[in-house]
């Protein structure tokens, strides 16, 4: 026994390092597949473990369920566009946090609290700190579920992507987290209490629901990588009921990591960190239809291909648009014919470019596109004013010039790529919508500005043959 044990122990160990590696490979596009790798296999040791652990008892129950599991998964893995890859992500966090829910009640009901009175103050120290873990562990759950389930809707298209606009919203978010508070407590100093543990549920459940609803779409990359955070978390608690290592210590790698990368990205979008995990961003968006911006111009795509034929350098911009046409593998062909035509060719990624941190490098790296002239946009920003074309591909909020230049803008202060710079600007678009953020975009107006509509792979394609 004390052998096996300590073997499932070392697999233990073993596993977390190669967790380790999976997010340190993870963070570069060169190692991403052999960080996936670490990952693959540090999750197929930490299951073979927990299934040789001798206090796990209906093995074929667990490997029934993680034959459907792999089976539905698999086959959405298969079936999943790229572009849907961000509301995959989100529905995913989704069932952490249910996990992380059931767990809890689960741990709560084998305690046997009708005996609580008899233990002993040692016994009941241990009791009142597993008490603590279950009430985190079901409340941040809660959150997740319900709020990774809003996530998904916005992203999928199912409810309006606008920020639900309560009155007094920042403080029902307050009250439920004062009284979540005052559940904890009283849980603890009553040894336990199935009400207090349905109230604290349905509160969280309702919280997590509000808090990503009042959040605009926009600002979903951030959302998706918070509640990634939150999924970790969840996963923490987890691991603390059940008494697992590896399951606090993988909950912590993701909890730690998904909240760096929303600090990251927030300080990306000049936002405010502590705003993002109230909810307290992306709410006053307001579609500006006073201003006059004047005419834009539009063009074709044989005029669009003469102007590159005649340009020394060019940047491509891409987008959710892109994403959405699929017009990245006839992009990749575009930029081949270019450079083979001795033109300098680059793509410029914003941060919060699409709908997932590292979205469009994703899908530029689906199409073959070399990583080294894919840079991000501070090693590209200062670059737009010696460029002398810039193809703008399905963006439009994070080349917003109000950006920069309007004060009074909702997304007055954040960091965008400054395309406007360039000699010439082409912007890639269905038509004159606004974009994810509801806010116009005066870059369409400019006078280096000219407006290519349609569908962005089919002009893309138009433009290959042209060239």
């Amino acid at each position: 026994m004390e052998f096996s044990q300590g073997l499932i122990s070392a697999a233990y160990i073993i596993a977390a390092l190669l967790f380790i590696f999976s997010l340190a490979g993870l963070s570069k596009q060169q190692t991403a597949e052999t960080g996936n790798w670490y990952g693959i296999v540090g999750m197929a040791i930490a299951l073979i473990a927990t299934i040789a652990d001798p206090r796990v008892d209906n093995v074929w129950i667990i490997l029934v369920t993680m034959v459907i599991g792999a089976i539905i998964g698999l086959r959405l893995a298969k079936k999943v566009e790229m572009t849907q890859m961000p509301e995959l992500v989100a529905i995913l966090h989704s069932f952490v946090g249910l996990a992380a829910v059931l767990v809890g009640f689960n741990s709560y009901f084998e305690m046997g609290h009708s005996v609580m009175t008899t233990f002993s103050d040692s016994q009941q120290m241990a009791v009142n700190i597993h008490l603590v873990e279950v009430f985190l562990g079901v409340f941040i759950g809660s959150v997740t579920f319900t709020g990774s389930i809003v996530a998904f809707a916005k992203l999928r298209g199912i409810i309006n992507s606008a920020a639900l606009m309560l009155p007094q919203r920042h403080k029902l978010n307050l009250v439920a987290g004062i009284i979540a508070i005052v559940l904890l407590v009283t849980f603890v100093q009553q040894g336990g209490g199935d009400n207090t543990l349905y109230l604290m549920t349905f509160i969280a459940l309702v919280f997590g629901w509000h808090l990503v609803a009042s959040i605009g779409g926009a600002d979903m990359p951030v959302v998706v990588s918070m509640l990634n955070s939150y999924s970790g978390w969840a996963a923490a608690a987890a691991g603390f009921m059940l008494n697992n290592d590896l399951l606090i210590v993988t909950g912590a790698l993701v909890g730690s990591s998904g909240a760096i990368l929303s600090y990251i990205m927030c300080k990306a979008m000049n936002r405010s960190f502590i705003s993002v995990i109230a909810g307290g961003f992306g709410t006053n968006v307001v579609i500006d239809t006073e201003t006059d911006y004047g005419d834009h111009i539009e063009i074709n795509a044989e005029s669009v291909a003469d102007m590159l034929n005649g340009a020394k350098s060019v940047i491509i911009t891409p987008g959710y648009g892109m994403a959405v046409a699929q017009a990245q593998y006839p992009v990749y062909e575009m930029t081949q014919a270019l450079k083979a035509k001795g033109i300098d060719v680059r793509f410029a990624i914003h941060p919060v470019a699409g709908r997932l941190p590292g979205h469009m490098n994703v899908l530029l790296a689906e199409a073959k596109v070399p990583y080294d002239i894919v840079l991000s946009m501070d090693e590209i920003n200062d670059d737009f004013a010696k460029t002398d074309v810039v193809l703008v591909i399905g963006a439009n909020d994070t080349v917003n010039p109000a950006a920069a230049e309007d004060p009074t803008s909702p997304i007055a202060g954040m960091p965008v790529l400054e395309v406007w710079h360039a000699k010439n600007v082409i912007v890639f678009k269905r038509s004159m919508n606004t974009g994810y953020a509801g806010v116009q975009n005066p870059l369409f107006f400019k006078d280096n500005t000219q407006m290519l509509f349609g569908d962005a792979k089919d002009s893309v394609e138009q433009i290959f043959k042209a060239l």
